[in-house]
């Protein structure tokens, strides 16, 4: 009775571990692929400078192609442990116990790796300002674009201030896309007009600020941790359960031969009770010491037959 129900209790958790795998997963994949995108831009205007290199240190832990790798083929090995505490399968559940110890030690080495904290300051903000005057030329279209991308996405202009563009470009005005409101030529109106329909913030401290850290990346961090938190609870649960396995089918062939000849009724009983124990913890198994007494009584029953005769 008490193995039944520790098997039952170790099942259910690692059916939640799993479904919980899952979903961490994917919020991890989720995630990611947000940041990569920022994370491209980013990389885009601070190409060949410090920040640069900078900005590569911070995010290569969170959109390493390891990381991802992992995150993948964890969702798949969480299928393979859901299907193995299923069945009770010791082959599964052991392949389950592996990979995890597999998983866990590659996150564990990319993070220690990949791990190095950038070094920048705010001064280095100022060489962004040697990234400004290819703009809008025909063969920088890919800067213009990502300029006005990340400009539009982060409401700045500018390095420092929107005067920037008219001191490293030959623009009269700045872009549209430093416009609060933007529409074709909102830039020539604002700044002859009215300068406070311009971003009034630049940049550069936007980059600064998304090199340092953005809540996407703590959020990134805080589920690295509890993956590695739940691949470790899960691989004692699966250890144990392993063991509480293995020993409920070891122990009737153990015990069997030690045990006085019953008689009819207590076989009957002691088999159709080992049959429900089996039954309601979801994992059945032969039981040949059951099995081998159950066809005693017949035996006798038999040979009573044929004294009788």
């Amino acid at each position: 009775m008490a193995r039944r129900d520790a098997v039952r209790c170790l099942r259910c958790l690692l059916y939640a571990l799993n479904l919980l795998f899952w979903l961490m997963s994917a919020c991890v994949l989720g995630v990611a692929a947000w940041i990569r995108d920022s994370l491209n831009t980013v990389l885009t205007l601070t190409a060949h400078t410090r920040l640069e290199e900078a900005a590569v240190l911070t995010y290569s832990p969170a959109v390493h192609p390891v990381i991802i790798a992992v995150c993948c083929f964890l969702i798949i090995v969480a299928m393979v442990g859901y299907c193995g505490t299923l069945r009770c399968n010791l082959l599964l559940l052991s392949w389950y116990f592996g990979s995890l110890l597999v998983i866990f030690c590659v996150e564990l080495a990319s993070a220690v790796w990949t791990y190095e904290e950038p070094s920048v300051q705010r001064s280095d903000m100022i060489s962004l300002k040697s990234r400004m005057s290819n703009f809008g030329l025909q063969r920088y279209q890919w800067l213009t674009h990502t300029w006005n991308s990340f400009q539009t996405e982060f409401k700045c202009c500018g390095v420092i201030y929107f005067t920037d563009w008219l001191e490293m470009t030959e623009m009269d005005f700045p872009p549209d896309s430093c416009c609060s409101n933007q529409y074709p030529g909102c830039a020539r109106h604002a700044h002859f007009h009215d300068l406070s329909d311009l971003h009034q913030e630049g940049c550069g401290p936007k980059i600064y600020s998304f090199i340092r850290g953005t809540k996407q990346l703590q959020v990134l961090r805080f589920l690295g941790v509890s993956i590695g938190v739940a691949q470790i609870l899960a691989m004692a649960l699966t250890l144990t359960l392993l063991w509480a396995l293995y020993y409920g089918r070891k122990a009737p062939e153990l015990d069997s031969p030690t045990l006085p000849p019953p008689d009819d009724l207590a076989v009957v009983t002691a088999t159709n009770g080992t049959s429900a124990e089996a039954s309601k913890s979801g994992c059945s198994w032969t039981n040949k010491g059951s099995t081998n007494m159950a066809s005693k009584p017949k035996e006798f029953e038999m040979e009573r037959l044929h004294a009788a005769a």
